[in-house]
């Protein structure tokens, strides 16, 4: 069976080679490739993405392909490629970072890098089907995310998809100059 792939042993890793793609109503998710770069390149530097963001260095190939190297294909980032199945074009990413197999936990990050698939739903179905994933498939018990606490688009769409504001770290970051607040939000496997 598919979850027997992502049973998380001791000192096991998930098997990333056989990660499956997934399909919503909206969205289809698939695991992110190394021909991806220059799309994620184009929408990390893209400004209604970076200001988003709490790292905000120009990103290179480089640094992606590094993150593929040492993150991705080491099992501690499962990245997808989000897909608008209206025209199947792709339009943004989903990740898990600093996942934790003995705390069965992770860090969860997206972003919708063309302006045109924003505002339609399609981040949020994306937060639904991946988290449902994470439970289901990686078997993650608690899924996190930071979000700067202005961005009030995404946080409604993190609620939808069932994450809970768990607290405000107020001024955490200096970011162009200002401080801002960081929203901590998680979603919990259902018991």
């Amino acid at each position: 069976a598919a979850s027997d792939v992502y049973k998380r042993q001791k000192g096991h890793t998930m098997d990333v080679k056989n990660l499956p793609v997934l399909e919503g109503a909206a969205v289809r998710l698939r695991p992110i490739a190394d021909a991806d770069t220059d799309l994620i390149v184009k929408w990390r530097n893209t400004p209604s993405v970076v200001q988003n963001f709490i790292f905000r260095q120009t990103f290179t190939p480089e640094m992606h392909r590094s993150w593929l190297a040492t993150k991705v294909a080491t099992g501690q980032v499962v990245q997808y490629i989000i897909i608008d199945k209206a025209d199947d074009k792709p339009v943004g990413s989903v990740y898990y970072r600093d996942i934790d197999n003995h705390n069965r936990s992770a860090e969860y990050g997206i972003f919708i890098g063309e302006e045109s698939a924003r505002g339609k739903g399609l981040g949020t179905e994306t937060a639904k089907l991946f988290t449902d994933f994470g439970f289901a498939e990686l078997q993650l018990h608690r899924i996190s995310l930071r979000v700067l606490a202005e961005n009030t688009a995404a946080r409604r769409s993190y609620e939808k998809a069932g994450f809970v504001q768990e607290g405000i770290f107020r001024d955490m970051e200096l970011l162009d100059g200002q401080y801002r607040d960081v929203v901590f939000m998680a979603r919990l496997a259902e018991k």
